[in-house]
């Protein structure tokens, strides 16, 4: 798998008992370059948590951790981001949101980032 892949945690959130957290901390040991999203300005692993809509180039993958009812005032953003792909963690699955992303040709996903960089699936 190709290192390095840009990765916007997008629902990124300072707890450290959060998945988004532990996922912030498993992209930087695995080498990926991580910017963050979340509620909550503070720093994750050593990554700033934005909490404003940044113009992002680059992301190679948006992982979610935001459940579909808070999803859709970012669809187009995430969209206009033109991202690789998106994973939708457990419990962010969306089959409205995967519509729309599968008309923008842009791939989809529904796994754990987690468990991803566990078996060297990321």
């Amino acid at each position: 798998m190709k290192k390095n892949k840009k990765t916007l945690v997008f629902g990124a959130s300072l707890n450290p008992s959060r998945y988004s957290n532990l996922a912030m901390y498993k992209l930087v040991a695995h080498g990926h370059q991580v910017l963050a999203f979340g509620l909550r300005k503070g720093v994750v692993a050593g990554v700033e948590i934005d909490t404003e809509l940044l113009p992002y180039t680059g992301i190679d993958t948006v992982t979610l951790y935001m459940n579909a009812g808070r999803q859709e005032p970012f669809y187009e953003y995430l969209i206009g981001l033109k991202p690789n792909r998106v994973i939708f963690n457990p419990g962010t699955e969306n089959p409205q949101f995967f519509k729309l992303l599968k008309e923008k040709h842009i791939e989809f996903e529904m796994s754990c980032t987690l468990v991803m960089l566990g078996t060297n699936q990321y």
